[in-house]
């Protein structure tokens, strides 16, 4: 609308009540009351518990949107009877995405010639600026289950086809873990996870397609079932860990989402019956050394990584094994060190508890004159000098006190200062 327009006297009912604009596409809530679909739709997608902006009544996520036709045509109306003033037509909405629509596309998806574009067009319709609603007409519509049972079937055949990157695209911007019918995909479904572990694993495949399989597999394990989680062997997880080690292989600005990915199933599978020590034995913390080593990212997302990587190290050192690796590494203590008061509270934490796993359970006489030599003593004085909680004071203080006898008489100790300020202190 131009300048000499606003003097026209606008109906406050064409207005949305979120962005006070005239209203494109009028939708009705479950609440009674008209908003314009894009600012609800944000509305709802930001809002952590969503309220009806006006009611104040609970709005959850996924509540119907109902289109307001007749309001719509009147806005219509109005525009174009007042178009001599420069006031434009508001266009017709797309109409909304229905289940028949996708199922007609989903049969594409058991004919070969017809696979292809079938893809192509969920994919435009899961990735596109749509109706908030899309995504939950593709899942009800069963396009989760589709996919996934396509990924399954070129497992089984051995298709090493690129149309499962399409696939792994499609089902990663639909399903969402939460979902309770996307839950019973991934959950019911033992085949899924091994058919992602091929992907990792076959060298046919691109890098891309492996960094998609990884973020779908993120999602597959926070809902997976026991029994596919138990039994993963060896080479499930060395897929896994390809995806840390391609880190140079890939431009710096793609590695996030992956290599995020890959952290967070590792950290989610650890707690699980034996899977700590096939970790371990994927060769993961050397990995994880060379990666926190090498990070090169934004401020922000190399500390998201780091936490990640220090809560990954931080349960796979809890057993013998994986201290035993970790102090193989010569950089390990050191890197760890360094990292103290420079990243986040959750590094410092994880941090300290690693140095405190190896003073308890791993103290060998070269392992203590590595942590001296390297810093990790200097950092563990540092820690209770700086405004930190007090369990991470009180664990750093117990390692101080834990090896005073072979630390005491170190010139990167203060001792006499730090019996004076911290007189609970017996070295």
């Amino acid at each position: 609308m131009s300048e000499f327009d606003q003097e026209i006297d606008v109906p406050q009912y064409f207005l949305c009540p979120i962005s006070l604009q005239i209203m494109k596409d009028p939708v009705t809530t479950t609440t009674g009351i008209t908003y314009d679909r894009e600012s609800i739709d944000q509305w709802l997608k930001e809002a952590v518990d969503p309220v009806c902006p006006v009611t104040k009544q609970p709005l959850p996520m996924g509540s119907d949107l109902t289109p307001n036709h007749t309001l719509r045509r009147l806005i219509q109306a109005w525009c174009v009877a007042n178009a001599r003033h420069g006031v434009e037509r508001i266009p017709t909405p797309r109409a909304a995405l229905t289940r028949a629509h996708i199922s007609k596309i989903l049969r594409g998806l058991t004919v070969p010639r017809l696979q292809s574009p079938a893809l192509d067009q969920l994919l435009v319709i899961a990735t596109s600026d749509g109706h908030f609603d899309d995504k939950k007409v593709m899942v009800e519509s069963g396009v989760v289950k589709a996919v996934v049972l396509f990924i399954v079937k070129c497992y089984k055949e051995g298709k090493t086809t690129p149309l499962l990157e399409k696939a792994l695209k499609v089902v990663t911007a639909v399903g969402t873990p939460a979902s309770p019918e996307v839950k019973a995909v991934y959950a019911e479904n033992y085949e899924l996870v091994d058919s992602i572990s091929w992907i990792l694993n076959e060298n046919k495949f691109s890098n891309s397609t492996r960094n998609y399989a990884v973020i779908f597999l993120k999602d597959v394990v926070k809902v997976a079932s026991s029994n596919p989680i138990d039994r993963l062997n060896l080479e499930f997880f060395k897929g896994v860990v390809k995806i840390l080690k391609s880190r140079g292989e890939q431009k710096d600005a793609d590695l996030p989402g992956p290599m995020r990915a890959a952290l967070r199933v590792l950290i989610e599978l650890c707690p699980h019956g034996r899977n700590r020590y096939k970790i371990i034995e994927s060769n993961v913390i050397f990995e994880l050394i060379e990666l926190e080593l090498g990070l090169a990212l934004a401020q922000t997302e190399r500390r998201k990584v780091s936490e990640l990587i220090f809560c990954l190290l931080a349960q796979l050192c809890s057993c013998a094994e994986g201290r035993a690796r970790f102090l193989a590494h010569s950089g390990a203590i050191a890197i760890v060190s360094n990292r103290i008061l420079r990243v986040s509270p959750v590094v410092d934490d994880r941090a300290v508890h690693i140095l405190a796993l190896i003073s308890k359970c791993s103290a060998t006489n070269e392992a203590l004159q590595e942590m001296l030599k390297v810093g990790a003593v200097s950092k563990l004085c540092m820690v209770l000098q700086a405004d930190c909680a007090k369990y991470l004071k009180d664990k750093a203080r117990e390692i101080l006190r834990m090896h005073s006898y072979v630390w005491n008489n170190s010139p990167c100790i203060q001792v006499n200062y730090l019996m004076t300020r911290y007189p609970l202190m017996q070295f």
